[in-house]
């Protein structure tokens, strides 16, 4: 077997750009393709194994044997007079040299310490060798066919499932050990069929093919090798002998002359036996051996372009990482750090006002159901009472008022089940909330007594409109102010909630249409709150603190509107002024700038135009009788009156729940905002965390400079072997 082992330059320039990946950069995931090892227990995989090693090992895996991929990279070593075993540390991915009895220990320790269990994180085993293939092979736990125990049922299932997400990776190459015997039973095989019905990955060993030396005729020799009819005819099979000594005792020879051995006596009973010759290059381990290196070779000319394009990759990133980092460093300088900082929330804020204005495609977005329910969870983890948390006792929680909302408001909320954020989220905030308000009654009755109780005497003599306000100020204005609370809360959230959104909005612009719309710091800010945490804790703090101190004024400045409603409600509901005249089309192509004398007639009439809400209240309250005998009638009327009265001031209120929320909050706070991150200050914490986070910084940088350095040096030297290949006559390339 004299090819074992020969590695051509395209193995060497793969295998070593490889190593480099792995070793220097730590990347395990690389797209370079690999053979899996599948099979039963006991069918012979660790003895293959062995024979592609070229020398004899055993990991020990306990007596629930292998329960994690166990990945072996086979690097011939010419020049090796003796074997060197590597085992990478799963914590630094470096490669850490061990004695062939050390790496059997570190081996079945890792699979020990699972117990009756399994992992998908493999171990890694490297062996330079002369003796070995240039290849990679990852052994996976055998499957089990009979397991007595529930707990043996248990582990056998999962060792299938961690089998198969292996076998269904189109870049690996599935090696099937198989017992030489009826290939109408080969359970392993029909597993490799169910993930490659047309066996284009997948190669059969048929093994242990002494035993049926005996069986084998020139009448039959030939069906057999083609599985009478079994074997598709797209299948690669192999038919051989590993091998064997008795168990207990040292092998009789050198592992490589055994397996020399076994593979001519292979040839030899096959050729006896009549064998065609078209199916001799399928017996025996030799002629294995040369297909896996062909096939390696072959493999490995198809990864090359997906190799370099992943390497390309990883250089535009690691470029980007590394201007990413230096140009934070540079930003967080003692001398300019404060000024970096507020410069970040400056452009924070700034970029908050476009997404009000409403941005296409950004994340994260949600519909009214999601919104309401995130919003009630977290102001349940809060603990939060001060608020009504549903807009009346009648409903017997948020399910029901969000089912109220999508199938029985009318007229329908046309935006509930669309997902938006920014502006469009707050308009559709507004409708839900108007709607909320508009649920508030007075909580407690007006009794007979508190009505006459309100009357009393004074020095001058008190009316009922006296009394009606009295009764609308002692219990009226709490439940509408506790729902305005909920106004408050459900603004405040709303806009905690656009942070994401709003870092979002800076950070893609880069490199898109859009870029030269909007400022050109966007992008490059947006990356420093990123990758900063100090930088985006100051200003999603100082964000925060603007929309809690927002709140609290727009609960202050209701609840002084709320005051001074319920203290004169007759101010308050005074009917709006109209001019509009009976032909409201005539009058519009009609109108023209007025004269003075126009002005003078429009005043008088429009004070006389208004509505009457007020002249009604009036009637109302001159229609309550004063005399005694007559106190019930008066205080059911004062009753009706009270309830009507503050039905105006709510309506008047939800009519203009919409104007009072920007007023109040949403215009103050955008306006106050900018100024807020200006005039943040960095304590004397902040200070030396940010010289913390430069120390790092600098260490990140000259490992993102050391990465590149190394990607650089893989694709150079991928590209000097494609520049070095076609620059050589075709005669010899084909050659």
């Amino acid at each position: 077997m004299t090819n074992v082992g020969a590695k051509s330059e395209l193995l060497n320039v793969l295998s070593d750009v490889k190593a480099r990946v792995q070793d220097k950069l730590g990347i395990v995931d690389f797209p370079m393709p690999q053979f899996i090892l599948i099979g039963k227990q006991s069918v012979g995989k660790s003895r293959l194994i062995e024979a592609l090693a070229g020398e004899t090992f055993n990991f020990i895996s306990g007596t629930l044997g292998s329960r994690r991929p166990t990945v072996l990279e086979f690097r011939h070593a010419a020049g090796n007079t003796t074997s060197k075993w590597f085992v990478r540390d799963p914590t630094t991915n470096q490669w850490n040299e061990h004695l062939v009895s050390e790496v059997m220990r570190i081996v079945g320790k890792r699979h020990e310490e699972l117990g009756e269990t399994v992992s998908s994180q493999a171990i890694y085993v490297r062996i330079e060798s002369q003796g070995c293939l240039d290849m990679q092979i990852v052994d996976l736990p055998g499957f089990r066919d009979f397991a007595q125990s529930q707990s043996k049922q248990d582990l056998a299932a999962k060792i299938e499932e961690l089998d198969m997400t292996f076998m269904r990776d189109k870049r690996n190459v599935m090696l099937c050990v198989e017992q030489a015997g009826d290939a109408a039973t080969m359970s392993s095989l029909q597993k490799c069929r169910s993930v490659d019905p047309k066996f284009e990955r997948t190669v059969l060993i048929r093994n242990k093919l002494d035993k049926y030396y005996r069986d084998l005729t020139a009448e039959n020799v030939n069906q057999w090798v083609k599985g009478h009819g079994d074997l598709p005819e797209g299948l690669k099979t192999f038919a051989l002998t590993l091998p064997f000594w008795q168990e207990g005792i040292d092998p009789p020879k050198p592992f490589q002359d055994l397996r020399q051995d076994m593979n001519n006596t292979d040839l030899n009973e096959m050729k006896s036996k009549g064998l065609s010759g078209k199916y001799m290059d399928s017996i025996g381990f030799s002629n294995f051996a040369q297909f896996v290196e062909k096939k390696v070779e072959a493999m490995f000319g198809e990864a090359i372009m997906p190799v370099m394009a992943n390497l390309k990759e990883m250089r535009d990133r690691t470029a980007k990482e590394e201007d990413g980092l230096t140009t934070e460093l540079s930003d967080t300088d003692p001398q300019r750090i404060l000024s970096t900082t507020r410069d970040c929330g400056v452009s924070f804020a700034m970029a908050l006002t476009h997404v009000m204005e409403g941005v296409l495609d950004l994340e994260p977005v949600m519909n009214l159901e999601d919104e309401l329910k995130r919003f009630h969870g977290h102001h349940q983890a809060l603990g939060s009472t001060h608020f009504s948390a549903l807009p009346s006792d009648d409903f017997g929680g948020l399910t029901d008022y969000i089912d109220y909302l999508r199938t029985e408001m009318q007229p329908p909320l046309a935006t509930f089940d669309v997902e938006v954020n920014g502006g469009a989220q707050f308009r559709r905030l507004m409708n839900e909330v108007e709607i909320f308000l508009r649920f508030s009654e007075i909580a407690v009755e007006t009794k007979k007594r508190d009505v006459i109780q309100a009357r009393g005497v004074a020095m001058s003599s008190l009316t009922w409109r006296d009394v009606v306000v009295k009764l609308l100020s002692n219990e009226a204005h709490l439940p509408l102010q506790r729902r305005i609370r909920y106004v408050g809360e459900r603004i405040r959230w709303f806009f905690e909630l656009q942070k994401a959104c709003t870092l979002e909005f800076m950070d893609k612009l880069e490199g898109t249409p859009s870029q030269n719309l909007y400022s050109p710091l966007y992008p490059k800010h947006a990356k420093l709150i990123k990758q900063n945490a100090m930088i985006r804790s100051l200003v999603f703090n100082t964000y925060d603190a603007a929309c809690k101190r927002q709140y609290n004024q727009f609960v202050d400045l209701f609840d002084n509107m709320l005051t001074s409603i319920f203290s004169n409600p007759w101010v308050f509901l005074k009917g709006a002024t109209s001019a509009v005249e009976e032909d409201e089309e005539k009058q519009l192509e009609d109108e023209v700038l007025p004269s003075f004398d126009d002005t003078k007639e429009r005043i008088p009439r429009e004070i006389e135009s208004r509505m009457s809400t007020e002249t009604t209240i009036t009637r109302w309250l001159s229609e309550i009788p004063t005399e005694a005998n007559l106190v019930d009638e008066a205080v059911d009327r004062v009753q009706m009156l009270v309830l009507r009265t503050y039905s105006f001031i709510r309506s008047q209120v939800c009519d203009q729940v919409e104007l009072f929320s920007e007023s109040f909050f949403k215009m103050p706070m955008m306006r106050r905002l900018e100024e807020d991150m200006a005039n943040m200050e960095l304590s004397e914490e902040d200070r030396q965390a940010y010289a913390v986070r430069r120390e790092r910084l600098s260490g990140e940088i000259t490992k993102a400079q050391a990465n590149l350095i190394e990607v650089d040096a893989c694709i150079s030297r991928i590209q000097g072997f494609q520049l070095k290949v076609n620059s050589q006559p075709l005669q010899k390339r084909v050659a």
